[in-house]
């Protein structure tokens, strides 16, 4: 499993990203190789993100191939470059049952 953390500023309000967040969720849940996403607020910073958990390194990158991974830059309005980390995830603490 890879995870990518992603962080931003934005050009939108809190609300217009948090309303970004919400109209654009059902197009992730309908993601094949996504495993999860958690949405991200850093308030010490005014910086916005997600940590996103892929099956697969290639799921990951179908993702940043397609319309849906494209247009987070333009969506969201953001300022300069996204800070970007990618991890292999080595342990899990909890598994779903």
């Amino acid at each position: 499993m890879i995870a990518q953390i992603v962080r931003f500023k934005s050009a939108l309000t809190e609300e217009q990203v948090m309303q970004k967040y919400n109209d654009r969720a059902p197009r992730y849940r309908e993601l094949n190789g996504l495993k999860q996403k958690y949405y991200l607020k850093f308030p010490e910073t005014g910086e916005f993100g997600a940590v996103y958990l892929w099956e697969s390194e290639e799921e990951l990158k179908k993702f940043q191939e397609s319309d849906l991974g494209k247009t987070i830059a333009s969506s969201y309005e953001i300022q300069g470059e996204p800070k970007v980390k990618r991890a292999e995830v080595v342990m899990n603490l909890r598994s779903r049952s």
